[in-house]
């Protein structure tokens, strides 16, 4: 394959495995519980995560340091409250910057 979208090489490779697991198992999220060894309701909660990696890999003129800072957040490196503050002050500095 000669081109890789962005949101796609942005994902880390324990997310390649669980997407392409996700496909043999045919979406089945029950499926997928099983191979994990774990609940169903924890197998929701990786696939909407990683549907955010993707939607965030997706954004396109996206600031590289916003797009930093959300899957940090997504892959729970950073708190939610953190993000937001984080992303408020740099906006807030660029426009002074700016301006």
């Amino acid at each position: 394959m000669d081109y890789l979208p962005d949101w796609l090489s942005a994902l880390e490779a324990e997310d390649l495995v669980f997407i392409k697991k996700f496909i043999l198992a045919s979406g089945s999220l029950k499926e997928m519980a099983r191979q994990y060894d774990v609940t169903y309701p924890t197998v929701r909660l990786r696939l909407d995560r990683l549907i955010q990696k993707i939607r965030i890999g997706e954004q396109e003129g996206a600031d590289p340091y916003v797009s930093l800072i959300k899957r940090l957040a997504v892959n729970d490196k950073l708190d939610f409250d953190t993000a937001k503050l984080l992303i408020h002050e740099y906006k807030m500095t660029r426009q002074k910057e700016e301006g």
